[in-house]
């Protein structure tokens, strides 16, 4: 295309082409060289690196040749209708691409656009359009870096969700391990008990078969004497006469009636023979009378006759504190006591003191009302259950799951002894009024009686089939109170050992039984909320409260008897008034109720829960 400078007006101008041919190109012959190889065909090294030589530069010539004649592309820049041109056929704007090139030509006929004016298109739009592509390019990688990099986070949290499961498994293993270690070593020191026992009745075996060989001795000799007896007899009756005759079978008639009386055999006036009789010499010799103060241990506590009257009986004849007032009790202090839920309370006999057991492994001593710290006891590996007052105030009593029981003396500000025959986790404690003696319940299904003067176990109560949770004297007596997940109670004799007799009607675990201050009516409840009132003297209950279904944790008598306190896992004390059957609820606590006690006067009341705090209703 040229333009005319005169009359400015611009005309096309066809340009012919011409493409090289090979057919005419004009090669040039080469003559050959006969003499160039020699007749005898004989070469040597430098004739060898001379051809290689000639050869390369026959090659390297062919191929500057070959780049000589290849077409030469030269990039021109784009002239701006070109660019605005392919912009709209990229964008798919058809209809706006014909009304820009009618427009152009026109203005191009009409000579409306100068030289500036349809000059190429500058290199920032060229590279605009380029980055533009580049950074589409470039953000469709992101998006595939992007998904790769959510794919690894997820195989990355599957795969620390994996350890942590293993590690846990691991834990557990090696827990289980530890304890099947520390289950045979209990075992091996369980059967090395036995190897006395073994021993002493290896020497009552020997000296019944001595006794026997003895007393077959002792047949022996009297069966020939008996035969001698009677051949002498014979002999001498060959020898006399009629009436000698006759007087010696009077005199064999009495013999015979007191030796011979069986069978031949010797026997006395009371019909025993020579084995029986020598057996009866053996016991007098061995059995000894015991006396009437003897002991298997020494220093063996006697428990006390089960005579005693309940000095607090005064107590049931005040009417209930909740029910003298309008509105019942209601919330008066709160205050923090642990860093874990709290499993127990106790309150002092004489003071107005109060124990806390948590499972931080710690228990605690608090001024009541005012919340104050007193003491602080360390010592347990385990979550503490359960604590209890001895009756003279001198000693507090506690229970763990590290399956001891602990007995810890306020005068000397220590454990003065652990009690560890316990096999699984101890759940509660209880003492005898008189003070010689404690009683444990444990998830070995046993309880237990501990002699605390010759600090060892007097009787082991068994006939549960699931963990006892919890057990408690009747005051000033000997007998026990027991409860367990086999959803039974028991009445036990601590005297013996023995079970007197057992409840049945639960339908779920029983979490925990307590008496009145009377002692004639308990109160159970178990995992479903359940509660029931037994009569003692029946066996029978006489009162169902459903308080569901929340699990009940613990149940509590006012000094009176007349009100019930039931600590409901719903983060509520539900108090059910024995004579009505109406039942009201504090609300208070932020989570389970796990425990609560009345004081002895029932003036107030004191609960703690898993929200790790003791709150006091008065």
């Amino acid at each position: 295309m040229a333009a005319d400078p005169e009359n400015e007006k611009y005309y096309l101008e066809r340009e012919q082409l011409t493409v090289d041919s090979d057919d005419e190109f004009e090669y040039e012959e080469v003559p050959v060289d006969e003499d160039f190889v020699a007749p005898e065909l004989e070469e040597d090294l430098e004739f060898a690196v001379r051809t290689i030589r000639d050869v390369k530069d026959d090659e390297s010539a062919t191929a500057r040749k070959e780049a000589s004649q290849k077409a030469q592309v030269t990039k021109h820049p784009e002239v701006v209708d070109d660019f605005v041109r392919n912009f709209l056929v990229r964008m798919g704007m058809e209809r706006t691409l014909d009304c820009f090139q009618t427009e152009w030509y026109e203005l191009q006929q009409r000579g409306y656009l100068h030289e500036e004016d349809v000059g190429v298109v500058p290199d920032i739009y060229s590279r605009n359009q380029n980055l533009d592509s580049e950074i589409k390019f470039l953000k469709g990688e992101v998006e595939k870096y992007k998904d790769a990099a959510l794919k690894a986070k997820d195989l990355y949290v599957k795969l620390r969700k994996e350890r942590d499961y293993h590690r846990m498994h691991h834990k557990r293993v090696v827990q289980e391990k530890n304890k099947l270690i520390t289950d045979i070593k209990r075992l091996k020191r369980h059967y090395t008990q036995y190897e006395p026992t073994l021993q002493q009745l290896k020497k009552k075996y020997e000296v019944a078969m001595k006794e026997k060989m003895l007393s077959k001795l002792e047949r022996d000799r009297a069966m020939g004497q008996v035969t001698g007896l009677q051949s002498t007899l014979k002999s001498m009756e060959s020898f006399k006469g009629g009436s000698a005759k006759r007087a010696g079978e009077a005199s064999m008639m009495g013999s015979s009636t007191r030796i011979c009386q069986k069978g031949g055999v010797a026997v006395d006036v009371e019909g025993r023979g020579p084995t029986q009789r020598q057996l009866q010499v053996e016991r007098t010799m061995d059995v000894q009378e015991l006396p009437k103060d003897f002991k298997r241990h020494a220093n063996d506590s006697e428990f006390p006759h089960d005579m005693g009257v309940n000095p607090y009986l005064g107590m049931a004849k005040v009417p209930s504190g909740h029910l003298a007032r309008s509105g019942g009790f209601r919330l008066s202090n709160t205050f923090q006591a642990h860093s874990h839920p709290i499993s127990g309370l106790a309150l002092h006999p004489r003071k107005q003191i109060l124990a806390t057991s948590s499972d931080d492994n710690t228990w605690k001593m608090w001024a009541v009302p005012g919340g104050d710290i007193i003491m602080t006891g360390e010592g347990h590996t385990d979550w503490v259950s359960e604590c209890d007052f001895h009756p003279s105030g001198t000693k507090l009593a506690t229970s763990s799951g590290d399956t001891t029981v602990k007995i810890w003396d306020f005068s000397k500000a220590e454990c003065v002894h652990t009690f560890t025959d316990h096999t699984h986790a101890v759940w509660c404690v209880n003492w005898h009024s008189c003070g010689d003696f404690l009683a444990s319940s444990s998830m070995d299904n046993t309880a237990k009686v501990w002699d605390l003067n010759s600090v060892r176990c007097r009787y082991t109560l068994r006939g549960h089939t699931d963990s006892v949770n919890s057990i408690e004297f009747l005051p000033f007596s000997n007998t026990l109170l027991t409860c367990s997940a086999d959803k039974t109670l028991s009445l036990w004799d601590a005297r013996t050992g023995l079970c007197a007799q057992s409840f049945y009607g639960h339908m779920h675990s029983v979490n925990f039984a307590t008496f009145n201050l009377r002692g004639d009516t308990v109160a159970s409840c178990d995992s479903y909320g359940t509660v029931k009132l037994w009569d003692v003297r029946q066996g029978a209950p006489m009162v169902s409260v459903d308080c569901g279904p929340h699990p009940a944790n613990r149940v509590a008598f006012d000094p009176a008897g007349q009100v019930l306190s039931v600590a409901s896992n719903d983060s509520t004390v539900k108090m059910y008034e024995v004579a009505n059957g109406r039942i009201s609820s504090l609300v208070g606590h932020e989570d389970a109720v796990q425990c609560l006690i009345f004081d002895r006067s029932g003036e107030y009341m004191v609960s703690g829960g898993s929200d790790c705090t003791i709150r006091i209703w008065s």
